[in-house]
């Protein structure tokens, strides 16, 4: 199979699970719980599960997957097969509320490297994709992410964990990004930040995530001309696209000013002035 037969599968699959998102979404039949005491989990998220993974073991039967409900199990990342990244539904708290900010992510990826994204907002109806060396597209229109070199003017998006006790460090970042750059962001689906920097709807992205939420949203990301890094070293031998703590996705042109930024507020190094 060609990449683009591959790419053109994994659009039709994300669709079909779009598809099922929004037929529930008008249902609202759904039940919930929480994982671990905090993370919202759905019937949806799991039967979407279900049908990416039948479709791509009908396809690919001897391509290993990663997903965030039936194979979480990261040790797949430590192997040089062809690996799946899944993410059923990008964005479960905004489903269950009602936002329109959901979305269906697919990436493949080759010795570590993710060669293959696709990220489907059903809700918004936008697919974006991406091959490795191909460029990024937007319902098939090709995207390019922002240009701007100021920090002052430019747009950040980012999350925060749902573990409460986690968030209190993520302030002083929150805080000097607040102070330094134009405003922020919180729509509660990595896969979309990253498209929308892909876009030029934000300037940035920061965060710490899954593999399954960033590793789609991260090539085409990168294939729309956006600079995709870390703020800190990965570990050594970790593939770097599938590496999701404390991602940083710009504008080039304001990478690396925005990196100094956010570290300088982990080390304490910025006096944040007191709300007037």
């Amino acid at each position: 199979m060609t990449d683009t037969e591959r790419l053109a599968l994994a659009v039709e699959i994300a669709r079909e699970a779009g598809e099922m998102i929004r037929d529930a979404r008008a249902a609202q039949t759904f039940g919930h719980r929480y994982k671990q005491g905090h993370e919202l989990v759905t019937d949806v998220d799991l039967a979407v599960d279900t049908h990416i993974t039948t479709r791509l073991e009908a396809a690919f039967p001897d391509e290993a997957r990663l997903s965030e409900e039936l194979a979480p199990e990261r040790s797949a990342l430590e192997r040089d097969a062809p690996l799946w990244v899944v993410d059923p539904i990008d964005g479960t708290v905004n489903f269950a509320h009602g936002f329109h900010h959901v979305a269906v992510s697919i990436a493949w990826a080759q010795s570590g490297r993710v060669t293959l994204g696709v990220v489907h907002a059903p809700f918004l109806g936008e697919t974006f994709t991406a091959l490795a060396g191909q460029g990024a597209h937007c319902n098939g229109q090709p995207i390019r992410a922002s240009r701007t070199r100021s920090l002052e003017r430019c747009l950040v998006g980012t999350g925060f964990p749902y573990r409460r006790d986690s968030r209190p460090p993520l302030m002083r970042r929150l805080a000097a990004v607040l102070e330094h750059c134009q405003d922020v962001r919180r729509n509660g689906s990595a896969a979309l930040d990253l498209c929308d920097v892909a876009c030029g709807r934000l300037d940035a992205y920061y965060e710490s995530v899954s593999p399954w939420d960033f590793a789609a949203g991260w090539l085409i990301a990168r294939e729309a001309g956006a600079r995709t890094g870390h703020l800190y070293p990965c570990p050594e031998g970790f593939p770097e696209d599938l590496y999701g703590e404390n991602l940083l996705v710009t504008s080039p042109g304001i990478h690396r000013e925005l990196g100094a930024l956010l570290r300088r507020a982990d080390a304490g190094e910025l006096e944040i002035p007191p709300a007037r």
